[in-house]
């Protein structure tokens, strides 16, 4: 009887199971309608109240408006995130999810798991995660008046989290070295993933939608941000990609991203430029890889320091402005002599970016080795014999400029 008992158990079990898994199949779709219309209704309202919030209210109290449009904020947040765990996280744990489905909870998870070590990063993906996971879901949908309401708030609000964002990465690079910590390599990687995911879906909704009068300014950069989107990139492309977002970042986050934090970036890319002129092989490769020094060292000077204002030492400061009145006298040349003009200021940029190599602890004999062979070709430098004997003994001399 025990030994019976105990199978028709067992087949009881495994038969509620079958049930409580069927009916748990059943209730799921009922589940995301339901958290479709909720979020739905969530939404509307919080549209309604941020509408009110960004329209001119001199007859209103502001402080109110600003409270209840918060209030909505919130609540259409708790909405998305309460739909993907009663909705999303059960169809993935019951193997009926579409990859978009498990991919969603995937990335989810990858913000969530921010909380303990990154809090303030958390709470700022957090919420840019289900603000696009549900501006996907209109695009899907359709519906256009929806859709040119939700842009709007969409884009304000990205444009705050971002800049956030950006903030908090500046906060932790920023320090009184005012130069590029090797140390703080994640954080580097991390600006430059946030400048280029911003790029992609903010910067290319605004020119798209064309009602940002601001962004006028950086369209021909962002047109040369897209060369960049087609194809494999190597070490190179990658370098000048984000040569690119450095430059369009000095005009849309000036604040979020200060010049100080700006300048360690162009270090980063420098080093890297650098290391890769100094470790290819093949000359054609060598070369390619030297113009885009070239042009970076150019970006580093121009759209950067030329707008710096404190410096560390008097020296630094007199040093650039030497640097600064050479460059503006070759520009005069530009449209005399364009051929010397770029002969001249490769010159006066290798130069110069000797001089700050040798005054560095890294050794980076290979690529002056290189700048002295190509100033030697252009005559801005003179190639005497390495050595001569004297006494018996053999005295090395070195190239003079």
């Amino acid at each position: 009887m025990e030994e019976r008992s105990l199978r028709i158990t067992g087949a009881d079990k495994t038969f509620f199971n079958k049930i409580t898994s069927t009916l748990t199949r059943i209730l799921i779709p009922t589940k995301i309608g339901i958290n479709g219309m909720l979020i739905s209704m969530k939404r509307n309202s919080m549209l309604k109240a941020f509408e009110t919030y960004t329209s001119d209210n001199d007859n209103y109290d502001n402080d109110e408006i600003e409270k209840k449009y918060d209030i909505a904020y919130e609540t259409y947040l708790g909405s998305l995130d309460k739909y993907v765990m009663d909705s999303i996280y059960k169809k993935v744990k019951n193997n009926t999810a579409s990859e978009y489905e498990k991919n969603a909870l995937a990335k989810y998870y990858e913000v969530t798991s921010l909380k303990e070590s990154e809090y303030i990063e958390y709470k700022y993906r957090k919420q840019k995660y289900l603000i696009e996971l549900d501006a996907q879901g209109i695009k899907v949908e359709g519906k256009e008046k929806i859709l040119e309401k939700y842009n709007k708030f969409y884009i304000s609000k990205m444009d705050s989290l971002y800049k956030a964002i950006l903030k908090n990465y500046s906060i932790k690079i920023a320090d009184n070295t005012n130069s590029y910590d090797a140390s703080k390599e994640w954080i580097y990687t991390k600006i430059f993933y946030t400048l280029e995911e911003y790029i992609q879906n903010i910067l290319s909704l605004k020119i798209e939608v064309g009602t940002d009068e601001g962004i006028k300014d950086v369209v021909s950069e962002y047109e040369k941000y897209q060369s960049y989107e087609v194809g494999k990139l190597d070490t190179k492309d990658n370098i000048e990609k984000n040569m690119v977002l450095l430059g369009i970042s000095r005009k849309l986050f000036t604040h979020s991203l200060p010049l100080i934090v700006a300048e360690q970036c162009y270090e980063k890319l420098l080093k890297d430029a650098r290391v890769l002129v100094q470790d290819t092989k093949i000359a054609t490769k060598r070369e390619r890889a030297y113009s885009m020094l070239i042009n970076l060292i150019e970006d580093y000077n121009i759209k950067l320091l030329s707008t710096k204002v404190y410096w560390d030492t008097q020296k630094a400061k007199d040093d650039y402005k030497a640097f600064w009145n050479q460059y503006k006298e070759i520009t005069k040349l530009k449209e005399k002599d364009f051929i010397e003009y770029v002969k001249q200021k490769e010159i006066l940029f290798m130069k110069d970016d000797m001089k700050k190599l040798k005054e560095g602890k890294t050794d980076y004999s290979k690529i002056l080795t290189y700048y002295k062979r190509k100033l030697v070709d252009y005559g801005a430098m003179k190639q005497v014999k390495n050595s001569f004997k004297s006494e018996g003994k053999y005295i090395k001399i070195k190239e003079v400029a």
